[in-house]
């Protein structure tokens, strides 16, 4: 019974400490994606759309770089891609998310 406790409670633990990182990913990702479907902001130089991501992950705290993003023009189509890694310190244990 002690055990299922346990368990039970480091379950929840790690639900309270990733799910806001997963929250907040989904958010910029979410932004991106926009950004690419707006004919508006599709159409703007690659350092203002570089921008326009960096800003929206600070915003989040996410730790975006500009060597993180890549911004792929093909005709009129703008394709942005993001990747970079979240560390989250658990007890006893650090975690990296890939996103």
């Amino acid at each position: 019974m002690a055990a299922g406790i346990l368990v039970l409670a480091a379950l929840g633990l790690f639900a309270a400490v990733l799910t806001p990182v997963y929250v907040r990913s989904f958010r910029f990702h979410r932004f991106v994606s926009n950004l690419t479907h707006n004919v508006e902001t599709r159409d703007r130089p690659g350092f203002a759309l570089l921008g326009m991501v960096l800003a929206k992950a600070r915003s989040l705290s996410l730790p975006v770089t500009a060597s993180n993003v890549q911004i792929i023009r093909t005709g009129a189509e703008v394709r942005i891609v993001v990747r970079y890694v979240v560390k989250v310190d658990l007890p006893g244990y650090t975690v990296e998310l890939h996103f």
